[in-house]
């Protein structure tokens, strides 16, 4: 079995990462894209102890400490934008993963009885931590220490993302992904285009229980490359799917159900760089 583990974790590490660095007007642009956690420790008694060199299973299970992850980790999928004076903002899935909340009480499905007496079945073995099982998170990014963020009036100049420029950089990926034992989707994605006047991120947490809730959570970042500020706004909307009048084949897009949700929260900051 040893011998097997380690074939598989051989495998897994041959598989390709796609990468992309793209550089205007001073930023730096970058991506990797790569396959989805492997469920297997190959080498459980390093990782217990060298720490430091744990497989990347044991370093998402040791520092989120959750009953379990989602079923679609990718933990190479990562966004990073460098201002020139070496600042940087981050999107990773595991910094998106710590915002999950342990002891906190769970939404409770349709079919809650039916699905908690599955789960139980299924862990019987396992002590069960209360844990946000629809992986919720509130995560707007990973910035660095010379970051400074303040609040501010300032807002997202949407008549200037209207505009029809060309699109010098564009990738979009997926962070994590979990279908909720068929109750619903839980999905973090995160995409950027860069254009020659500014460039866009929208990273969008995207929750649906069904036949219970919807929640949308949206982190939203803009630069104009005329300025030297950039504009984080955060927002957070959700109701119960009763309350949306659409057609249930539309509860899979939450591009068509955002308009229709009703804004529970939103914060807008100003993100400036200390210069080195």
């Amino acid at each position: 079995m040893a011998a097997e583990n380690a074939k598989d974790d051989a495998e897994v590490g041959r598989l390709p990462t796609d990468s992309e660095d793209f550089e205007w007007q001073g930023w730096k642009f970058k991506y990797t894209k790569s396959h989805i956690l492997h469920s297997i420790c190959s080498s459980p008694e390093k990782c217990k102890s060298t720490p430091e060199e744990q497989c990347c299973l044991c370093l998402y299970t040791n520092c989120l400490q959750l009953s379990h992850l989602p079923e679609m980790v990718f933990p190479k999928n990562i966004l990073t934008i460098s201002h020139p004076s070496g600042g940087k903002i981050e999107f990773n899935t595991l910094d998106a993963l710590k915002s999950v909340e342990n002891g906190k009480l769970p939404i409770q499905v349709a079919c809650s009885e039916e699905w908690k007496e599955s789960r139980l079945a299924e862990h019987l073995e396992e002590k069960i931590k209360p844990f946000d099982w629809t992986f919720s998170t509130n995560y707007k990014g990973t910035l660095s220490e010379d970051a400074v963020v303040e609040p501010t009036e300032e807002t997202i100049d949407m008549e200037m993302l209207k505009r029809k420029e060309k699109i010098l950089f564009y990738n979009e990926m997926m962070l994590y992904e979990d279908e909720l034992h068929d109750n619903g989707i839980s999905s973090l994605t995160v995409k950027i285009r860069v254009m020659p006047s500014s460039f866009f991120i929208l990273q969008r947490f995207f929750l649906r229980v069904d036949g219970v809730l919807v929640r949308i959570n949206d982190t939203r970042v803009f630069h104009d490359f005329t300025k030297d500020f950039v504009i984080r706004e955060f927002t957070n909307k959700e109701c119960a799917v009763k309350d949306i009048k659409l057609p249930l084949t539309l509860f899979g897009d939450p591009n068509m159900l955002s308009p229709h949700m009703p804004l529970k929260s939103s914060t807008t900051e100003k993100i400036t760089f200390r210069i080195k």
